[in-house]
This record gives C-alpha cells, sequence and structure tokens, in this order.
C-alpha cells in the first residue's frame, strides 16, 4: 500500500476548509453533497469505466472521492492513483489550467494522475483498461522498491 506520512496542522486544514477524517486524505465537507450528486449524474464514459471495469477491480476505487478542495472522478487509495475522464470543456483554455492547478494540488498529496478522455473510454475501452492496469503495476513495483 502507498503511504506518506503527513502532518496537517489545524492552521493548514481550516485555512483551506478541510477536515481531516479517519479515512485518506483531507477533504473539504461542503462537497461532499456535490460529490454524491455527481455519483448519480455520472457521464456516459465515467458510467463505462466504473461498471464495466474499476467497479470489480481487484483494487477499491472510489468514485467521484473529495481530496483537498476538488472532487476526483475515481481514487485508488492502495496506490494513490487519480482517474480522471475528460470530456471536450476540457480543451478549455480556463479549465487546462485549472486541471494543471488542480494537479500540482494533487500530487502534493504524492497521488499519481492518469486522464484519459471520453472517446478513449467509449471507443477504446481495452486499451484505457490497459494503461491502468500498467499503471498499477507500476505504482506497486515502485512502492515494493521503497519498502525494500
Amino acid at each position: 500500500m502507498k503511504t506518506k506520512v503527513f502532518n496537517f496542522s489545524k492552521e493548514f486544514l481550516k485555512s483551506r476548509n478541510l477536515v481531516l477524517g479517519s479515512f485518506h486524505l483531507p477533504y473539504n465537507p461542503n462537497l461532499l453533497d456535490k460529490a454524491k450528486y455527481l455519483r448519480r449524474h455520472m457521464t456516459k464514459a465515467e458510467k463505462k469505466l466504473w461498471f464495466e471495469f474499476l467497479r470489480n477491480h481487484k483494487y477499491h476505487f472510489y468514485r467521484q472521492r473529495v481530496i483537498d478542495n476538488y472532487i476526483v472522478d475515481f481514487f485508488c487509495a492502495r496506490v494513490g492513483l487519480v482517474i480522471e475522464i475528460d470530456g471536450p470543456i476540457h480543451n478549455n483554455e480556463d479549465v487546462k489550467e485549472n486541471d494543471e492547478i488542480r494537479s500540482l494540488f494533487l500530487k502534493d498529496y504524492n497521488l499519481d494522475i492518469v486522464r484519459f478522455l471520453n472517446e478513449d473510454v467509449l471507443y477504446r475501452f481495452e486499451n484505457v483498461c490497459q494503461d491502468i492496469d500498467k499503471k498499477i503495476d507500476e505504482l506497486e513495483k515502485k512502492f515494493n522498491e521503497l519498502e525494500k
């Protein structure tokens, strides 16, 4: 399992409106209702990836998980992997910039982020699944080497 020791000060958490539950990483509780909404209203590509692959994956994945002040599409705590499924709006320059900022914040939590386009999930599904498994294997290998 991928681990990193964090020492979150009360000031840090408060400054970002975060709470530190007993489960994984700090999160903004004000985003929980939005995350629940997004779980009930997934895109076609998110549904396909969830119901046909990640839901029954050998590692547990969460969907629409709140981490810090962000909601990630899919999250595997065991290997510290975030999977994002991007629709056409992610071609917008402002959205691209926000995605980059978000990725930097998530990387500060020692998370790896992989992104796929909706079209990749819908039309190259097997390749996406293989890429995800390959990334998980790579992260596990990296972690096992660190443990030695």
